[in-house]
């Protein structure tokens, strides 16, 4: 059925036009009328002298239910204003002449008496379809359990089974289908269980979810700011809306004018660089001056703004910024905030550079400053009217990039503070919004060295959608990792977008989402805003649109470390195999598979591990089953045959390798006067372990359980490419990520979309072997 937009507009202007914040409640049903969402029968009187006269007997039953009609009164029940009663005449009366008794002086507009529906109250049969607006996505649909428990179910209800949450943005048929049917309240009512039929067909739910995916599309914001009907009951096989609540639209922010990310080019790859703020001290400015030059950057194409000075560090030093001698792809703002709006505003009056990257702190942040943001904005508003466009701005409040593409690196800490990784660039765009966070990650991931390390700050103007939708398209990025606490208005959609084509390209997106807390959503009167808050419209945004979500900071790092590091293996499978010199460690195993399975090893490899096991004279005290427990007795030479038949085994698709390295069986120390192991030299399990790894295609990853003394081992393992945990229950988390999100992108370029590509791939796959995740990411 067709949306009667013409009438729902209608009625929602009359309201706003009154002066009132939601529908009443006769406004409200006529508005699910025109959806084509079903309602009960009813009728509207102003008082109960029109109740005695009223006829009732088209709302058929033998009880009816009573409801108070006030702009004031959104929740009735809380204040006595529904009272379900016999359909007779007196019983409405009295119960209409008790309501306008304890509401008087409540701006009672009148009474809706509604047909009694009966229907069961067992789990499922209460709905809640909501929609509202949020500033990050736009217009949000939540489908959720309802009735008077729906916080309670939603919180415990399996985290991504609760509600199901849909964009008009991304909503395509399968994208919906799959959203309901992922919803466990949903699946409760439309699925067959111990021989009780589904209650309702799904078709129902996916009519009632399109119709508001159209209403959130069409009227909000302009018109609606949320609309929950609650509860949807299932009663005789079909849905009827029992209760609707329509808050209208306040005053709609004005949108920022949109970026010219193709100016991007120009703040990544600058060919030109001006920098105003250096001291000739060591102060942040002159860090970033320091390393420009150890970029390589070349020293006649940056310019100093420092009046009174000849040159530092052999860039030439200009006394203003209008005696330039070129306008600049990149300039850099190391002064005081207070000093930057006018500095921004001469750069763009004079247009002087193409790009921005605003360090100070406390813009649009610290009280007192949205005058001088108002001054910004005001400048840069007025540029990008001309043909020109105006520069781009990253920040403020940033660390700013590091671009290795650029040669230039603003992140002003001290080198011997932050060692500068001068490895092979990663095929990764990292993105944060928050500067701290930015260092903090790349202290810790030594074995990743982005293409781009960026740091937006508080995004006056450049989004974390701007630079995730420029760089999409880059073919030397197939992993981006992004960090936020909060997208620009609107900049969810941006980002969503780009991610989709990402995802779609076979590349990865990782996201961790920071500020979570319910404390906004608790605070709000709305069903629909509490079991749907910011973070859960991110997740499952987010998720729909094939992003990977991080849980917590130390998953962030470990996914991202994981599909870098492991970016160029195959991935055949989830059969896995494990092997340590701990039982604890294979019981970790065993406990924690998650999708993996482990299956038995083949003879062959039977038969190759008790080989082994006996030159170790422990076949007595080992059995070779998966995953293989090859005790502490076990030394370096054999621990590495026995890792290796467990990887070379056909039926195994992906390991774990746990080592506690504490056994004297294995050289697992850094060198030391005390005692003669050195971790460094061929024969170590770490060298060997780092051989096996450049031998083999399949993933796997090791595990070093113990303490700082054993720092060196793991670090060498990293150093040498394999990616190591410090406890199991982690790294089987982590491959369990990998490995099921590069499966789902193997099967999504495996399916039949053509017969040249099938055949195209067929050629490059082969029998039982697969592309390495590098290669469906270029796909």
């Amino acid at each position: 059925m067709s949306i009667d937009l013409e009438k729902i507009s209608l009625i929602l202007r009359a309201a706003k036009e009154r002066g009132d914040q939601a529908l009443l409640e006769p406004e409200g049903l006529a508005v699910l009328k025109a959806l084509g969402i079903a309602t009960p029968a009813w009728l509207f009187v102003r008082n109960s002298i029109e109740a005695s006269a009223a006829g009732t007997a088209a709302l058929t039953g033998d009880r009816v239910v009573v409801k108070v009609v006030s702009p004031r009164i959104l929740h009735k029940t809380d204040v006595g204003g529904v009272r379900i009663v016999a359909n007779e005449p007196e019983a409405l009366v009295s119960a209409i002449q008790t309501m306008e008794r304890n509401l008087s002086g409540q701006d009672v507009c009148g009474f809706t008496i509604s047909q009694f529906i009966d229907y069961d109250p067992a789990l499922g049969n209460e709905l809640l379809l909501g929609l509202r607006w949020t500033d990050d996505f736009g217009p949000v649909v939540t489908l959720g359990p309802g009735g008077i428990y729906t916080e309670f179910l939603s919180e415990n209800f399996k985290t991504g089974r609760d509600v199901a949450i849909l964009s008009p943005e991304s909503s395509s048929p399968d994208v919906i289908e799959r959203a309901i049917q992922g919803c466990a309240v949903t699946r409760l009512i439309t699925t067959e269980m111990r021989g009780r039929s589904p209650r309702i067909d799904i078709e129902q739910i996916r009519h009632a979810v399109e119709q508001f995916l159209a209403l959130a599309s069409e009227l909000t914001p302009d018109l609606i700011s949320e609309c929950e009907i609650n509860p949807l009951v299932v009663t005789e096989g079909r849905l009827v809306a029992l209760d609707v609540l329509i808050k209208l639209a306040g005053s709609s922010k004005p949108l920022r004018p949109e970026r010219p990310i193709s100016k991007l080019k120009h703040l990544l790859e600058p060919k030109s660089v001006a920098i105003i703020g250096v001291s000739e001290k060591l102060n942040p400015g002159h860090i970033i001056l320091n390393n420009l030059i150890r970029e390589g950057f070349e020293r006649r194409r940056v310019y100093i703004v420092k009046p009174g000075t000849g040159e530092i560090e052999g860039c030439r030093c200009y006394p203003n910024i209008s005696s330039l001698p070129e306008r600049v792809d990149l300039f850099i703002l190391a002064i005081s905030a207070s000093q930057t709006p006018e500095a921004i505003a001469e750069i763009i009056d004079g247009q002087k550079a193409e790009s921005l990257i605003v360090i100070p702190g406390g813009l649009g942040e610290k009280h007192g400053s949205d005058a001088l943001v108002s001054r910004i904005d005001s400048a840069l508003v007025k540029a990008r009217a001309t043909y020109w466009g105006g520069p781009v701005i990253n920040g403020g409040n940033c660390l700013g990039i590091r671009s290795l593409p650029g040669r230039y690196d603003t992140m002003f800490i001290p080198e011997y503070k932050l060692p500068v990784n001068t490895g092979e660039a990663s095929p990764v765009a990292f993105i944060s919004q928050s500067g701290a966070f930015a260092i903090s990650r790349t202290s810790k991931l030594t074995s990743v060295n982005p293409k781009y390390s960026i740091s937006v700050g508080n995004q006056m103007d450049l989004t974390v959608g701007d630079f995730v939708t420029y760089l999409k398209d880059d073919p030397d990025i197939a992993i981006f990792a992004v960090y936020v606490e909060g997208f620009a208005p609107l900049d969810g959609v941006t980002f969503l977008k780009a991610a989709r084509e990402i995802t779609a390209s076979g590349k990865t997106v990782i996201l961790y989402r920071a500020g979570r807390t319910l404390a906004g959503a608790k605070a709000s009167s709305s069903h629909t805003a509490s079991i749907a808050g910011d973070y859960a419209v991110t997740r499952e945004l987010c998720k729909a649109a094939g992003v990977i979500l991080a849980e917590d900071l130390s998953g962030f790092e470990e996914l991202v470390r994981l599909f870098t590091m492991l970016r160029k293996k195959r991935v055949g499978g989830l059969r896995l195999g494990a092997i340590s010199n701990a039982g604890f460690e294979c019981v970790a195993v065993a406990d924690n598979l998650g999708s993996f399975t482990l299956p038995p090893f083949q003879q062959r490899t039977i038969d190759r591990l008790r080989s082994i096991l006996e030159r170790c004279r422990i076949e007595s005290v080992v059995d070779a089953h998966n995953p293989l427990d090859v005790t502490p007795m076990m030394d370096d030479e054999a621990f590495e045959s026995a890792a290796r038949a467990v990887m070379e085994d056909e039926g195994i698709d992906v390991g774990v390798v746990g080592c506690v390295p504490l056994t004297a069986a294995l050289d697992t120390l850094e060198a030391s006067p005390e005692h003669l192991e050195d971790v460094r030299k061929g024969g170590s399990i770490a060298m060997r372990l780092a051989k096996l790894n450049n031998e083999t295609s399949k993933p796997w990853v090791a595990v070093v359980d113990a303490g700082r003394l054993y720092d060196p081992m793991a670090n060498l393992l990293e150093e040498e490419g394999v990616p190591t945990f410090r406890t199991a229950d982690n790294a089987l988390r982590a491959l369990n990520v990998f490995c099921s999100e590069t499966m789902k992108i193997r099967e999504r370029f495996e399916l039949p979309t053509g017969a040249a590509r099938g055949a195209s791939l067929a050629s490059e796959v082969g029998a039982g072997n697969h592309l390495p995740v590098s290669e469906y990411a270029r796909r």
